[in-house]
């Protein structure tokens, strides 16, 4: 498992018809501001803040075709105009069990990338892949 302190940040909210927003400043424009939603915001500013992942590289929500049907991975990372990191977020109440990781490996089939994380804000897991093997990995990547 990996550790993740959270920065603090001036997260911009507005309450609209009684319903709260946020600015995600990776897409720039209001979101309905969910439990989930919460979760990605603050772990868009670990990436960004802490570890120093690149924002102008970051997709969030990003569309996939997967089979037949349309899927939105929450981030994704690119290096080298490639898919490097794939970033699935649940609410903090959601256990990362084996069905949130198969839904990141799934993901990982229509875009691979190098790492898949899992978080639900409170646990954050990650997997690197090497020779078509998970690993699990107990310290972030170097971008």
């Amino acid at each position: 498992m990996l550790s993740v302190q959270y920065p603090p940040h001036p997260f911009r909210i507005k309450k609209k018809i009684e319903k709260e927003f946020i600015f995600d400043e990776v897409r720039r424009k209001w979101i309905l501001l969910t439990p989930e939603e919460w979760v990605r915001q603050n772990f868009l500013q670990y990436l960004i803040q802490v570890l120093k992942y690149p924002a102008s590289l970051m997709a969030v929500e990003k569309t996939i075709i997967l089979n037949t049907l349309k899927k939105r991975c929450d981030i994704v990372l690119y290096k080298m105009e490639k898919p490097w990191m794939i970033i699935e977020c649940k609410e903090v109440n959601v256990a990362l069990t084996h069905h949130v990781l198969q839904q990141v490996i799934q993901y990982n089939m229509a875009i691979p990338a190098s790492y898949l994380v899992v978080t639900n804000g409170a646990e954050t897991r990650s997997f690197e892949i090497r020779n078509n093997a998970f690993a699990e990995i107990d310290k972030w990547p170097v971008y």
